[in-house]
């Protein structure tokens, strides 16, 4: 059903945030569908080609439902930055505004969230081989060493990011190796002005449910081909795209360091924890209102006395 928009005068992202397997897509595919206009993915691994099964890209049957963007449009191959995502999303969202007054953001990574909604640090471009070098580094040691060094090198940035998440740990160490100063030095002081007003929408399940989900669609995904898919990128595992739950796993049963029943078991028990870091960033944002799937009426309805304010 189209909706017929009231204010002309303004333009509105609504963002869908919220943990991995709680029915995000399907509700920003319904929010599409509702307000006539298109969705753009705020997920760091579904704009990849070469990934989708373990990354759980929404099925064809649901892209034919909405116009979706950067979805499947970039290369594992490519070094590709929340920065140039921004830039992009940016580009595309004053196209988009022409023709909708309402946008619809969807997506579980909190950072390509925060980019579009208060701008990324221009952050210098630096070596590949200094990425590589520290992958190898967290490969062989774990994460414990590279934290140790982000404190010596940035004790801002060590008490600020998240120490568990291991691209963001590299990320900024590469940065301070590849530029000799501080990745906290690169922070912006002042957000952009956008040309949109953001309503943001959390979508969750009670724990037992979400984790029935996780569990149900890990299972689905290795009955639909997740460790071809994993064999197919294998040789590429080194690259950032790639330390990815549900990967780095199946590349441990392939290196022989599991067997594939405890490597399935490692990813529903890591993509658990990584839900539980989703909802810990979105709920560093108070101005999300949760909701579960089913109660998509009281989404409207809120949205629109939002957009009535």
């Amino acid at each position: 059903m189209n909706h017929e928009l009231k204010n002309v005068s303004q333009k509105y992202l609504i963002i869908v945030a919220g943990p991995t397997a709680a029915g995000k897509t399907d509700v920003a595919i319904r929010l599409a569908n509702h307000y006539n206009t298109s969705i753009i993915s705020a997920d760091s691994r579904q704009i990849f080609k070469e990934l989708n099964i373990g990354v759980a890209r929404p099925s064809l049957a649901e892209l034919q439902r909405a116009p979706h963007y950067f979805i499947a449009n970039k290369s594992i191959h490519d070094y590709y930055s929340a920065g140039e995502y921004e830039r992009e999303v940016i580009l595309l969202l004053d196209d988009l505004f022409q023709k909708n007054d309402v946008v619809i953001l969807c997506g579980g990574t909190g950072f390509y969230i925060n980019a579009i909604l208060n701008g990324f640090d221009e952050i210098p471009k630096v070596a590949e081989h200094i990425r590589i070098e520290l992958n190898n580094k967290f490969q062989k040691t774990g994460i414990e060493p590279l934290k140790m060094l982000l404190k010596e090198l940035d004790e801002i940035s060590y008490q600020k990011i998240d120490l568990q998440n291991t691209q963001r740990v590299i990320r900024a160490l590469e940065v301070c190796i590849g530029t000799g100063q501080p990745f906290s030095t690169f922070k912006k002081e002042q957000k952009p002005i956008r040309n949109f007003t953001p309503i943001k929408i959390g979508i969750n399940l009670p724990q037992n449910q979400l984790h029935a989900n996780i569990n149900l669609r890990v299972d689905k995904m290795m009955t639909q081909g997740l460790l071809e898919e994993a064999k197919a990128v294998y040789p590429y595992r080194q690259h950032n795209a790639l330390q990815t739950v549900g990967y780095k796993e199946l590349f441990d049963f392939l290196e022989h360091k599991t067997t594939l029943p405890e490597a399935v078991e490692w990813i529903k028990i890591h993509t658990r924890q990584y839900a539980k870091r989703q909802l810990t960033f979105f709920n560093k944002n108070d101005d999300y209102l949760w909701f579960e799937p089913k109660f998509f009426d009281f989404m409207i309805k809120y949205i629109e006395n939002e957009r009535d304010v």
